[in-house]
C-alpha cells in the first residue's frame, strides 16, 4: 500500500487550527471539561461550547469557528483498555452557523487530509460514507476526486444526526482510512479495524416537525469533528489509539514503574497499562479544571477513574503511590497546549497523591471482604447486589471495580439488586433533603423570568433608592397581585440597592416603604432570569403590584458584610502565597458576623502557617490599601491576573476587585459582591478555627472589625476566669497549666505502676494463681477496667516479675468503654514449649463477638460481648490442657 509522511500529535493539532484559521474561522481555545450547559455533566464534544451559536442566541462576525476541545466520556468505561476506547480525548473541529456551505466543508476537509502541506494522506486509502438519501454529499465527494467505489451509503443509525424526535437534524458524512489487509474488516462502518473512521462531518440542515416532515432550516450549520488520537495513530503508522506518541509515552512510564513489558504476550498486563495511560490523562485534566474527588456527579467520575487506575497499578505490581508521576508526564506531554495543566500542577499532584493514599488504606480491606464473599459462591452464581452496594457505600469501591474483580473470579454481579439498593439510598437522601417547597417555588419563578426583565442591581454606591417599582409579588409559591399586613411575601422590584445572596455573600436586609406602607425585608435571594426577590413581611398597609417604593438596606449590616468579603479576598491571596498556587477557593460564606472560606489543601495548617497568614493579612489592613473596582472585558481581566473562581460563570464583561497598588495588587479577583473602600476599614483580622471539610479540602473561619473585637474580648474574659480559678495572674496561666499537667502525668504513672506494674498486688496475685504447665507457668485471669494498652503493661509486669523464668498469660478485661479486650503473651521459652498466643487468641476471640490474632509471643483481640469473657477464658484453659 502507498506510503505517506509522519506527524506528531502536537504538529497535527497546530496544523489543523492554522489551516481553518486561514479559511476565515476564528480559533477558540478548548472550553473547560465543566460545561456551561447544565444539561451536560462533562464536555463530551467539540460543539458543546458553540451550542448558543447553533441556537441563534449568539452570533460571531467570522464565517465559523475551529477548536481542539478536550472531551471526556465514561459511557464506555468497561471497554477502556481495549485498542479503541478512551475516556479522555481531544476533538479537532470546525463549525459554521450559516457562514460557509456544505461544499466548503467537504472541500476543506479533502484539502487538509490529502494536500502535502497538511496530512498528505493517499487518496486511494480514503473511504467516504454518506447518508442513504444524501445525493448532494455523494456528488461533492465525487467531484473532489473520490472514486465511486470509495463512497458508500449508510442508513439513519450511522449517518444521520438529530437533536431529538423533533428539531434540528441532518445527514452525516464520515471519512475512513484503510489500515491494510492485515487488519480485520471488509468495508467502512463494520466492526473490524481495517477501515478506521477518523472524521465526521455533520450537516445540520433540516428542522424535523412532529408530522415527520423536514423543512430546511433558515441557515445550514456545519459541525465537524476529527479525533486527534485516531488521526495521530494514522499519521504515525500505528494501528490503534494507544500506539500514538502521547499514549505510547504514558505506557512506557507504566512499564518503568511496574517492571512489566507491554505487548510481551500478557494481554492482562497490556490492558492494565492502557488503562493507566488513559485514566492518568483523564484525572489530570479533570483536576486541572477544578473538579475534586467526591461521591456525586463529575466528582464521583473523577474518583471512580482514579481508583480504577490505582487498582490496575496494583495488578501490575506498582506498590508505591504513583499517580503523581503520571501527572508529571501528562504535563510534560500536553502542558504546552493546555496551560491549566502547568498552572495547576501542584494541585493535581497533591490531590492525586492524597486520594491514592486514602484509597490504598481501604483497597486491601475492601478486596479482602470481596474475596471472602466470592469464596462463598459456587459455579456461575452471582455476587449479591447487596454485597456490591456495601463495598460501594462502606469501602468506596466503584461498582465497575467490583464487577471487574468478580469477573476475574468467574462471577457476575447482581446488578438489578445493586441498582435497587442505590435507588433506595437516593430516595432516603431526597426525603431528608425535603425539597418539595423549593420545587414548587421554582416553577413560578421560571414563569416570571419568561415575562419580566432582570432586576437592575444599583447597590454598589447606594444604600437607598427611591422610585423602585413592584413588578411581581409571590406568596406561598404563587404569584399574587397584593399582600396585606402579616403576609410573608417575596417582592420583585425593577431596580434595587439590595444585594441578593450570591458568591457566598449573604443577602441584604432592610425596608421597603411608601406612604402608609412598610415592609420589613429579612433576606434577598437570586431567582430565575436574574430576578431579585426581597423576602419580607408586610407590617403596615397593603402592597400591590405596580406600587412605587423607597428601598433602604440595613447600612450597618452591609458595612460589616463588605469588610468580611474583602477579607476573603485577602485570605485567598495569603493562602496562595504561604501554602502554594494549588490553593483554590472551594466555597465561602460572607456574613456580617464572620466569614468562612473553604479551599483545596491536603493537610491541616500548622500554628506557624496560621500565624503567618494572620500577620500577612493584618499587614495589608494596617497599611490602609485602597480597594479598586473596574469593569473590563473578560480577556483583559484574565490578562491582568484576575483570579476567576471555579464554578462561577462569567459574561464577556466582568467586575474586577483589586486590593492594593494598581501595578502590584495584593489581590485581584473577578467578583460581583460588595467590598470595603480601604483595607483599614477591616480593623483587625483574626482566625477563629481551621478544620477539614472533606478529602483535600480545608476550612478557615475568621472575623474582622466588630466581630474581631467581640472575639478578642470574649477570649480575654475566659482567660481572666481561668486565671481566677487557678489563683494566678493571666500572664502566668500557661505556666500554671503546664505544671498541673506535669503533676497529673506523674500521678498517673504512680497509679499505673500500682495497678499493672511488676510490683502491683494484682500482678502478684495473678502469678500466685498461675498454672504449672509442661515447661512454663501460665497466668489466666480477668482484670476489669483496663484498656488494651493497659493489658500490654500487665503482661510486661508479669514477665518482669517472673525473673527470667518461662511464663505465658491469657488476660481478659471489660474496658472502661464497656467493651472486651483480650491479650495472650509468652516468653520465647514458653513459645518453644508449645504456647502460641496468636492461635489461642484467634480461637477464643469469637466467643466475645470479636476477631483478632498476632504472633506466637504476642496477640490481642477486641470484642463486644462481655457475657462471653468467662466462657472464653475457660476455652483457653481447655485448649492448654488445664
Amino acid at each position: 500500500m502507498s506510503n505517506y509522511k509522519t506527524m506528531t500529535t502536537a504538529e497535527i493539532r497546530k496544523n489543523f487550527l492554522a489551516f481553518f484559521e486561514s479559511k476565515g474561522c476564528k480559533v477558540y481555545p478548548s472550553s473547560s471539561l465543566v460545561p456551561s450547559d447544565p444539561s451536560l455533566l462533562l464536555a463530551n464534544a467539540g460543539m458543546n461550547q458553540f451550542k448558543e451559536y447553533y441556537q441563534g442566541i449568539k452570533t460571531m462576525k467570522e464565517i465559523g469557528a475551529t477548536s481542539c476541545q478536550k472531551c471526556l466520556r465514561t459511557n464506555d468505561i468497561d471497554n477502556i483498555g481495549d485498542n479503541r476506547h478512551l475516556s479522555f480525548f481531544e476533538m479537532l473541529g470546525n463549525f459554521s452557523f450559516g457562514g460557509y456551505t456544505k461544499r466548503d466543508a467537504c472541500t476543506w476537509a479533502m484539502e487538509f487530509i490529502s494536500s502535502p502541506e497538511h496530512l498528505g494522506l493517499p487518496l486511494d486509502r480514503l473511504y467516504f460514507t454518506v447518508f442513504t438519501d444524501d445525493d448532494e454529499a455523494a456528488e461533492i465527494w465525487h467531484s473532489l476526486g473520490v472514486a465511486e467505489d470509495h463512497i458508500s451509503r449508510l442508513g439513519e443509525e450511522d449517518n444521520f444526526w438529530a437533536a431529538g424526535p423533533t428539531g434540528p437534524c441532518g445527514p452525516c458524512s464520515e471519512i475512513y482510512f484503510d489500515q491494510g489487509p492485515e487488519f480485520s474488516g471488509e468495508k467502512p462502518g463494520d466492526d473490524g479495524d481495517r477501515y478506521l473512521e477518523f472524521w465526521n462531518l455533520v450537516f445540520t440542515q433540516y428542522d424535523r416537525q412532529e408530522d415527520g416532515s423536514m423543512p430546511e432550516l433558515p441557515h445550514r450549520n456545519i459541525d465537524t469533528g476529527m479525533g486527534l488520537e485516531r488521526i495521530a495513530a494514522i499519521m504515525q503508522h500505528a494501528g490503534s489509539n494507544y500506539e500514538g506518541d502521547i499514549m505510547t509515552s504514558l505506557i512506557e512510564l507504566g512499564e518503568k514503574l511496574s517492571g512489566k513489558r507491554y505487548q510481551a504476550g500478557n494481554e492482562e498486563v497490556d490492558r492494565s497499562l492502557r488503562i493507566l495511560a488513559d485514566h492518568s490523562r483523564a484525572v489530570s485534566f479533570m483536576i486541572g479544571d477544578g473538579i475534586l474527588p467526591g461521591n456525586e456527579g463529575r466528582s464521583y467520575i473523577l474518583r471512580r477513574l482514579l481508583r480504577h487506575a490505582v487498582y490496575h497499578g496494583r495488578l501490575v505490581g506498582i506498590q508505591k503511590t504513583f499517580m503523581a508521576e503520571y501527572a508529571n508526564e501528562v504535563v510534560r506531554l500536553l502542558g504546552d497546549a493546555y496551560s491549566e495543566l502547568v498552572e495547576k500542577r501542584v494541585l493535581i499532584e497533591g490531590i492525586l497523591t492524597a486520594e491514592e493514599e486514602r484509597f490504598g488504606t481501604t483497597l486491601e480491606a475492601g478486596e479482602s471482604k470481596l474475596e471472602d464473599e466470592l469464596k462463598k459462591l459456587t459455579g456461575d452464581e452471582c455476587l449479591s447486589g447487596d454485597v456490591a452496594f456495601l463495598l460501594h457505600d462502606t469501602y468506596g469501591f466503584p461498582i465497575d471495580l467490583t464487577r471487574e474483580i468478580a469477573a476475574r473470579a468467574g462471577h457476575a454481579v447482581n446488578e438489578a439488586q445493586f441498582d435497587a439498593a442505590m435507588a433506595e439510598q437516593k430516595q432516603r437522601a431526597r426525603a431528608s433533603a425535603n425539597r418539595d417547597a423549593w420545587g414548587k417555588a421554582q416553577s413560578v419563578w421560571v414563569a416570571l423570568s419568561d415575562r419580566l426583565d432582570e432586576t437592575v442591581f444599583d447597590g454598589y454606591n447606594h444604600n437607598e433608592l427611591e422610585g423602585c417599582r413592584v413588578v411581581a409579588l409571590v406568596k406561598g409559591g404563587q404569584e399574587v397581585d397584593c399582600a396585606a399586613v402579616g403576609d410573608e411575601v417575596e417582592v420583585v422590584l425593577d431596580r434595587t440597592p439590595f444585594y441578593a445572596e450570591m458568591g457566598g455573600q449573604v443577602g441584604d436586609t432592610g425596608t421597603l416603604s411608601a406612604d402608609n406602607l412598610f415592609v420589613q425585608v429579612s433576606d434577598t435571594k437570586h431567582k430565575e432570569g436574574n430576578l431579585i426577590a426581597h423576602v419580607g413581611q408586610v407590617e403596615e398597609g397593603e402592597l400591590h403590584t405596580g406600587d412605587v417604593l423607597i428601598a433602604v438596606i440595613d447600612t450597618g449590616r452591609r458595612e460589616l458584610i463588605r469588610r468580611n468579603h474583602t477579607a476573603t479576598h485577602l485570605l485567598d491571596a495569603a493562602l496562595k502565597l504561604i501554602l502554594g498556587s494549588h490553593v483554590n477557593q472551594a466555597g465561602s460564606l460572607v456574613a456580617p458576623d464572620r466569614l468562612r472560606f473553604d479551599f483545596t489543601h491536603f493537610e491541616a495548617l500548622t500554628s506557624d502557617e496560621l500565624a503567618r497568614i494572620e500577620g500577612m493579612i493584618n499587614a495589608e489592613i494596617f497599611a490602609a490599601k485602597p480597594i479598586v473596582t473596574q469593569i473590563m472585558n473578560i480577556d483583559e481581566a484574565k490578562a491582568a491576573g484576575a483570579v476567576a473562581l471555579f464554578g462561577e460563570k462569567y459574561g464577556d464583561v466582568v467586575r474586577v476587585v483589586s486590593v492594593g497598588e494598581e501595578d502590584h495588587p495584593f489581590s485581584r479577583e473577578l467578583c460581583g459582591g460588595t467590598h470595603a473602600k480601604n483595607t483599614a476599614e477591616l480593623g483587625l483580622f483574626k482566625i477563629v478555627s481551621e478544620s477539614s471539610v472533606g478529602a483535600n479540602s480545608r476550612r478557615i473561619e475568621a472575623v474582622t472589625s466588630m466581630g474581631a473585637i467581640s472575639y478578642v474580648d470574649e477570649r480575654l474574659v475566659q482567660l481572666d476566669m481561668v486565671a481566677h480559678g487557678l489563683k494566678v495572674r493571666p500572664e502566668a496561666v500557661a505556666a500554671r497549666v503546664e505544671q498541673l499537667q506535669s503533676d497529673l502525668r506523674e500521678a498517673h504513672k504512680k497509679a499505673e505502676a500500682a495497678t499493672v506494674g511488676a510490683g502491683s498486688n494484682r500482678i502478684a496475685e495473678a502469678l500466685h494463681n498461675a498454672h504449672e504447665l509442661d515447661g512454663y507457668r501460665c497466668v489466666i485471669t480477668r482484670l476489669d477496667d483496663l484498656s488494651g494498652k493497659d493489658l500490654r503493661s500487665v503482661w510486661d509486669g508479669i514477665r518482669d516479675a517472673s525473673d527470667g523464668h518461662p511464663v505465658a498469660c491469657v488476660i481478659a478485661s471489660v474496658t472502661p468503654d464497656k467493651k472486651v479486650a483480650l491479650l495472650a503473651g509468652a516468653t520465647d521459652t514458653a513459645v518453644a514449649a508449645g504456647f502460641s498466643a496468636g492461635t489461642l487468641i484467634k480461637d477464643i476471640a469469637g466467643l466475645v463477638g470479636g476477631r483478632g490474632g498476632g504472633r506466637p509471643n504476642m496477640a490481642q483481640a477486641g470484642g463486644v460481648d462481655i457475657s462471653g469473657i468467662d466462657v472464653a477464658l475457660e476455652a483457653a484453659k481447655q485448649k492448654l490442657g488445664i
